[in-house]
């Protein structure tokens, strides 16, 4: 009787006192029951949603439309005014219940079901009779009768709405992939990398075993699961449901699909661990010609100039040192990528480009780079690379680190060929084999500037340190300042006007920091005095000026979309319209971008706007889709990894007749594009 009283308070405080948006609550020992509504009014013409809320007892449970082996599901009767009508329950994801031998689908805890009122013209009085099953050791039928009485108005959101934010969480997403369910009710997904775990719970009861065991295969292709076929399984005739999936950190996702009828292709091998390092291999050495490493090549040039004339020793300590700077900067990467995903953060590669604060502070280097190049100031009293010092001298080595690090800053932007399914499948392999993973990358990278270094005689062909490398590496300072130009642009789509001022503000308080610091260095070889220590408290006063602007670019909120434009042909992605375009027999071209990722830029321009592509797609019919994920994006992080890939560019093709999505290099061509979606055949 004690644990029934507690239960019952408890339940009570739950529910809450009766509101103007909450219907009066029905309560027993297992569940407390009321009709609550997302609005505080009813705007004629306009849709309203209300709800029935159960909130169980900790341990007790209902059910879904679907209850599997067992149950029954809620029934709700609504009682409404002429010409208001009720819509179906929309209803969230739902869990698997063991029940002994017996498997079912339903709820604890706390469960809101939907339902939209359309139709209402004024002040609208709703009742609804509602009948639940809750079970645990023993199952009760219960029942109630709720009233709202709502006035007209606006129709604004009451202090219920966040109810209704919260079930729509928990509502199955619209599944932006194809499904094949096989004659033996194989269900096939393609793509699904980085997927430990998946069940499936069909729409219609009987359709499968619910308590079967349902062996999932994750291949480089896509997910397997093995289902078995029920009663009211019928081969050649689709199937819908619910697929729940689970990655490597635990992040669960519920998707609604539709499973087409045929044959699902054969497995594919994942990818091995050999494998997987030699695209990593070479994916970092194809690093090397993207644009987004151009800049850094105006520092290693001046490093390799310095390598003239030393001894082959001393050029091979450098490329170790300018080595270890590499794959400093990729375990670190590596590391961070895989603990945020270990605590279900939904992170690839780039991602740190998609902070504007990390955007910031990269312009920020590149133009402190620049200027250092432009001999505005001086590193350690001597050049940055240590030219015209010992090569064996601690600075030189620090420089030779220091380009490293800046290489592996200035090309995470970019994504190469072969380094998208490497870097897949490390985020979905062993925490160890995923860093071995990252680290043959920063080899590949690091592997051409390391071999002219230790290749013998490279050094002494090289022209001998002069005036000529002072010019030369002050006009290599101005690949920095346009690089520093780009990233200032990436700001503008992430924070808008606002970020774009704070950071230019940050450049200016750099600038500043730069040529008093400059100007201390220069006074100091002159004389002494107060004049040094006055330009060098300048300097750090700027420097520090420059990073308390930080919180205000992270805080400030982009303009708006960038990605998918009116004017362009372009529409914004979502997995809703591409299954919406899918259902209709619609051919969709899919480009995942962002602002930052250069390689996304240059495809744009080279491969996807020229008017011979844009003229094929309209001629076919195909529509082009955009996905924007300079900011993060939940929705374009599941759908990349759905397709096997951690990061942007990516490009998939929907033909018309529904069959399989072609995915396209990460370079694009004209050709490469007109052939996809079948407009030429050259």
């Amino acid at each position: 009787m004690r644990r029934i009283l507690a239960a019952m308070a408890l339940l009570a405080a739950i529910a809450g006192p009766a509101g103007a948006m909450q219907s009066a609550p029905v309560r027993s020992a297992r569940a407390s029951a009321t009709l609550v509504s997302e609005a505080d009014s009813v705007a004629p013409g306009k849709p309203l949603r209300v709800a029935l809320r159960l909130a169980m007892a900790p341990g007790w449970h209902t059910y879904w439309h679907n209850p599997g082996d067992a149950g029954i599901p809620p029934d709700l009767a609504f009682t409404l005014p002429a010409g208001a009508t009720a819509g179906p329950i929309a209803w969230p994801a739902p869990a698997r219940q063991p029940e002994g031998p017996l498997l079912t689908y339903g709820y604890s805890g706390e469960l809101l079901l939907p339902v939209t009122i359309t139709g209402a013209s004024g002040p609208l009085a709703v009742r609804l009779h509602a009948e639940w099953l809750i079970c645990e050791k023993v199952c009760v039928p219960e029942s109630g009768d709720f009233r709202l009485d709502l006035p007209e108005g606006s129709g604004a959101p009451g202090a219920e709405a966040a109810l209704f934010a919260a079930a729509d969480q928990r509502m199955p997403r619209p599944s932006p992939w194809p499904a094949t369910i096989a004659p033996d009710g194989t269900l096939f997904v393609p793509g699904s990398v980085g997927v430990r775990d998946a069940w499936f719970a069909p729409d219609a009861t009987g359709a499968m075993q619910a308590a079967a065991p349902q062996a999932a295969t994750i291949a480089a292709d896509g997910l397997r699961l093995a289902l078995t076929p029920g009663p009211e399984f019928h081969a050649g005739s689709p199937l819908a449901g619910v697929l729940t999936v689970r990655d490597d950190a635990g992040m669960q996702t519920a998707l609604q699909l539709t499973a087409t009828p045929g044959a699902v292709p054969a497995g594919a091998e994942p990818l091995g661990v050999w494998r997987m390092l030699g695209l990593a291999l070479l994916g970092g050495l194809a690093l090397n010609l993207m644009p987004c490493v151009f800049p850094v090549l105006a520092v290693k040039t001046v490093g390799l100039a310095g390598l003239a004339g030393a001894r082959e020793r001393a050029a091979a300590w450098h490329a170790g040192s300018y080595t270890a700077g590499v794959l400093a900067a990729f375990a670190a990467l590596g590391g961070l990528l895989l603990a945020l995903r270990t605590a279900g953060g939904a992170a690839g590669w780039g991602f740190q480009f998609q902070s504007p604060v990390f955007v910031a502070l990269t312009a920020w280097v590149l133009f402190g780079v620049g200027l250092n190049l432009s001999g505005v100031f001086e590193v350690s009293g001597g050049r940055f690379t240590g030219a015209g010092q010992s090569l064996a001298a601690r600075e030189g080595h620090a420089g030779s680190f220091f380009t490293g690090l800046l290489a592996v800053l200035v090309a995470t932007p970019c994504t190469a060929p072969f380094m998208g399914a490497a870097v897949a499948g490390a985020l979905a392999a062993p925490p160890a084999t995923a860093m071995a993973v990252f680290l043959a990358m920063g080899l590949g990278l690091a592997a051409p500037y390391a071999a002219m270094a230790l290749i013998p005689g490279f050094a002494r062909a090289l022209p001998k340190p002069g005036r000529w490398m002072d010019v030369a590496k002050q006009a290599l300072a101005f690949p920095m300042y346009g690089a520093a130009v780009w990233l200032v642009w990436v700001t503008s789509q992430q924070s808008g006007p606002d970020g774009v001022v704070a950071t230019l503000a940050g450049i200016l308080l750099l600038g500043l920091a730069g040529w008093a610091f400059g100007l201390a260095q220069r006074m100091a070889h002159g004389r002494r005095g107060r004049g040094p220590r006055i330009a060098r408290a300048v300097a750090a006063i700027a420097f520090v000026a420059a990073f308390a602007l930080l919180p205000g670019i992270g805080a400030a909120l982009p303009a708006g979309p960038v990605a998918a434009h009116a004017d362009d042909g372009t529409e914004p992605f979502s997995p809703a319209r591409l299954a919406a375009l899918r259902a209709e027999h619609r051919a969709v071209f899919v480009d995942m971008t962002a602002a930052w990722c250069v390689t996304c830029l240059v495809n744009e321009r080279v491969a996807l706007s020229p008017d011979t592509v844009r003229r094929a797609f309209a001629a076919r019919g195909v529509v082009y889709m955009k996905g924007d994920w300079t900011r993060q994006d939940q929705e374009i992080t599941t759908f990349l990894r759905a397709q096997g890939r951690d990061g942007v560019p990516l490009y998939v093709f929907y033909p018309a007749d529904g069959g399989a999505p072609a995915l396209l290099p990460q370079i694009l061509t004209e050709g490469i594009v007109l052939r996809a979606i079948g407009a030429t055949a050259g």
